[in-house]
């Protein structure tokens, strides 16, 4: 494949099995667990943390091992395996009765799934290799799954209402097969490795390395932690908040997430609209900053009204921030370590998730839930903003490619690269 657009039927096989995996998995999260934990198991926000806290285990875990697959064996090949190894894990989740036994599944779930979210995530620089495509490619992608967050949480809705909320998992166990016969047939452009036939571990070290070796690759993961660190207080306070400020049922659940969803797939059109300054480490702070204040937007009201507009306009800005990060990555990551540095990023994301859940509960039982959020999203706009010198000075610097072969331990990076 050349360095230009990418087939037309293999980016729509990919973003078609994105569409239908995300749809089942967002589903299962929104409505099933944190449906089943905080509505059918009444699930306190010690409990929901410990929920969480197997979630990013698993998921951490798992993207680790998926960034060295990806590297080895393509994202096509990863994502297809990864789709039927996730069946059982999703269908395992329905006959979990008590909360030690969802606690334990999640985790396995998570662990299952991660080399699905990471695969996903590296498709764009296997699809083409012109830099200015990136954008268009990835936004494609992520629309697709802002789609699947718009429609997989009020299809969770739907089928908890009628059918019960152990059924949303057999609707995830579904969408995950037929995603891995969808993208069976993707073709990707060949792309060259220097370390095939080096040790898993010289693998997993070498993505490692240039993660944290090149220097806007470490800012746009480091920076980009910040938007998941207060992604972990909602992680367990959220459906809390939906139950006890705003009092409302576990189908709000999905509802409420499905206008996120969105908010998410109007972000995502955005990203190849933007001027090219904004795609840009100051541009990442911008939009980091908005992340935050669109959190407190969204919490700030008991009034459901003003929750839904909040989440449109929260998820506005998640849909353009979350391509945004990964174009950024995508351009300035050696050819070849893709899938090990997009897997780094996914454990930098999942361990920012992961921080809140040990003082989150406390917090909420001091201050309430809707002020613990609203302090979650204010500590990440700060935080964010804070790294703006920083920003300034990534974006002075020439976005260049770099050989892999200068990842040889013989001859370590620049750490100003």
């Amino acid at each position: 494949m050349g360095s230009g657009s990418p087939r037309r039927f293999d980016l729509y096989r990919v973003v078609s099995a994105r569409f239908v995996s995300r749809a089942g998995s967002e589903a299962a999260f929104f409505v099933g667990i944190w449906g089943k934990a905080a509505y059918a198991l009444h699930a306190s926000p010690g409990q929901l943390a410990f929920i969480m806290f197997a979630m990013a285990a698993g998921s951490i875990l798992g993207s680790i091992v998926a960034g060295v697959l990806v590297d080895r064996y393509g994202p096509r090949r990863v994502l297809a395996v990864a789709e039927l190894v996730f069946v059982p894990a999703a269908l395992g989740m329905a006959f979990a009765h008590s909360l030690p036994v969802l606690t334990a599944l999640v985790g396995v779930w998570a662990l299952a799934g991660a080399p699905v979210v990471t695969a996903g995530a590296s498709f764009a620089p296997f699809l083409t290799l012109d830099p200015d495509e990136l954008p268009r490619v990835n936004a494609r992608i992520e629309s697709t799954g802002s789609l699947a967050m718009l429609t997989g949480p009020a299809l969770g809705a739907a089928v908890a209402h009628f059918a019960g909320v152990d059924w949303v998992f057999v609707i995830d166990a579904a969408t995950s097969l037929l995603a891995a016969v969808l993208v069976w047939r993707v073709v990707l452009r060949p792309v060259a490795r220097h370390d095939e036939e080096r040790h898993p571990l010289h693998e997993l070290s070498a993505g490692l390395r240039a993660t944290y070796a090149i220097r806007p690759v470490r800012y746009y993961v480091l920076v980009g932690t910040v938007a998941w660190f207060s992604f972990g207080a909602f992680g367990v306070l959220e459906p809390l908040f939906f139950r006890d400020v705003v009092h409302t049922g576990v189908e709000t659940l999905g509802w409420i997430n499905t206008v996120f969803g969105a908010g998410l797939l109007l972000g995502a059109a955005l990203l190849p609209r933007l001027p090219r300054s904004l795609v840009s480490a100051r541009g990442l702070v911008g939009f980091l900053v908005l992340n935050g204040l669109g959190a407190i937007a969204y919490v700030g009201s008991s009034d459901l009204r003003r929750v839904v507009a909040g989440a449109l306009v929260w998820g506005l800005v998640i849909g353009a921030l979350d391509p945004l990060l990964r174009t950024l990555v995508h351009r300035d990551t050696p050819e070849g370590l893709v899938g090990r540095v997009v897997g780094t990023s996914e454990v930098h994301r999942r361990a920012g998730e992961l921080v809140p859940l040990a003082f989150a509960p406390a917090i909420a039982l001091r201050f309430g839930v809707q002020a613990t959020l609203i302090g979650g999203g204010l500590l990440g706009a700060a935080l964010a903003l804070s790294s703006l010198g920083e920003a300034a000075a990534i974006d002075r610097l020439p976005h260049r490619d770099v050989p892999a072969e200068r990842l040889s331990p013989e001859e370590p990076l620049s750490p100003n690269r």
